[in-house]
């Protein structure tokens, strides 16, 4: 079995978090999602576990990050182009999110930052290797 990456984040109202992922264009795994969770398809070994808080709790004894006051995370995933960027980050803020920081032009990476309806922190960025500078 390759290795995946299943990152869980807690949400307070799943339907809402799937219509908001929805209006993305993301997709979601139907074997991982039941009344209590659902998984956010990011890429082929890439996913995101979206769980309601009662059961994301059954996982650790720590309390849920209130992220209206605090970062637990910053989600980046890259794009293909600087408009599938830009064009991530309109849907996000037309589907309830909100464009967080100013966009960042490096040259060789464009980034975009929004956070989802729950208060999650997403990078979208598109970067160009080849562009790199050397230090």
């Amino acid at each position: 079995m390759e290795t995946k990456i299943f990152l869980n984040l807690a949400v307070k109202d799943l339907n809402k978090a799937i219509s908001f992922f929805t209006e993305l264009g993301f997709s979601f795994n139907p074997k991982f999602t039941n009344e209590k969770g659902t998984c956010l398809i990011i890429g082929k070994n890439i996913n995101v576990m979206l769980l309601v808080e009662e059961f994301y709790k059954t996982f650790t004894n720590k309390e849920i990050c209130n992220t209206a006051k605090a970062s637990e995370v910053l989600i980046s995933i890259s794009m293909e182009s600087r408009e599938k960027v830009d064009d991530i980050l309109e849907k996000a803020v037309k589907a309830g999110g909100t464009d967080y920081i100013e966009p960042k032009d490096y040259g060789w990476m464009y980034q975009r930052t929004f956070l989802d309806i729950d208060g999650h922190h997403w990078e979208v960025f598109f970067m160009d290797e080849s562009q790199i500078p050397n230090n």
